[in-house]
């Protein structure tokens, strides 16, 4: 049974990550900060996809003990990996200027300090293998800047640097390093902003990505995929 870690699962993109590599026979384990989520998610899922384990740790990322602890667990349960999905995070818009102290290192601690510690945790086992995947979640924010970005761009152009500094390192192990850069996603951070839903890129379609890009063969890999609104950003 290949085995999948996510973190950051139990709503928007993680979720519908975690349940396109469900649909598809994976086993999983996955964090979030609440466990009564967590604890939802894996009752639903049993039923759902009876054939599949769902393994849940609480944790917050933003924490660098219960990072490493999340990572520990996974090892625990898994002995291979075959995909790892660096997708935790969150935002806040604002100003450098005048955005509120403290949010530069807690952007950067959920966004790049938790992938960062996950991955160097679960490589050696990838590396024995010889293979697996990771796909780190940027953003069009990873690409450019824009009015309001603050910190949350600084810490996504810093992702995509720790993704593109990765996937060099570990070519000669054949493990792919992709880097997902969505533009605005129908989540809940966007649910109540006044616009339809089509304006927005679906979940699903960030999963469906996820899995085209996995199930490439051997010697092809994407390095970096830009998905974006149809009708343009928002």
């Amino acid at each position: 049974m290949p085995n999948a870690v996510i973190t950051g699962a139990t709503q928007g993109i993680g979720k519908a990550i975690s349940e396109k590599l469900l649909a598809e026979g994976f086993d999983i384990a996955i964090c979030a900060r609440t466990q009564k989520d967590l604890q939802q998610l894996q009752k639903q899922w049993a039923n759902k996809y009876p054939t599949s384990k769902v393994f849940i740790y609480k944790a917050d990322l933003g924490e660098k003990e219960e990072t490493l602890a999340f990572a520990k667990y996974v090892l625990s349960v898994f002995t291979n990996i075959d995909i790892l999905v660096n997708n935790a995070g969150n935002f806040y818009p604002g100003k450098l200027a005048t955005e509120a102290d403290g949010h530069l290192e807690e952007l950067m601690t959920v966004h790049v300090f938790s992938a960062y510690h996950i991955t160097r945790k679960l490589l050696p086992a990838m590396k024995k293998k010889k293979g697996g995947h990771i796909f780190n979640m940027c953003s069009i924010a990873s690409l450019r800047a824009y009015p309001g970005g603050a910190s949350y761009g600084i810490a996504k152009y810093a992702l995509l640097g720790f993704s593109e500094n990765l996937r060099e390192e570990l070519k000669e192990d054949n493990i792919k390093v992709t880097s997902i850069c969505p533009g605005a996603v129908y989540t809940r951070s966007w649910q109540g902003a006044g616009l339809p839903a089509s304006r927005f890129i679906k979940p699903e379609d960030v999963a469906e990505t996820v899995w085209s890009a996995f199930s490439l063969s051997t010697g092809a890999d994407l390095e970096i995929i830009v998905i974006r609104p149809q009708k343009g950003d928002i």
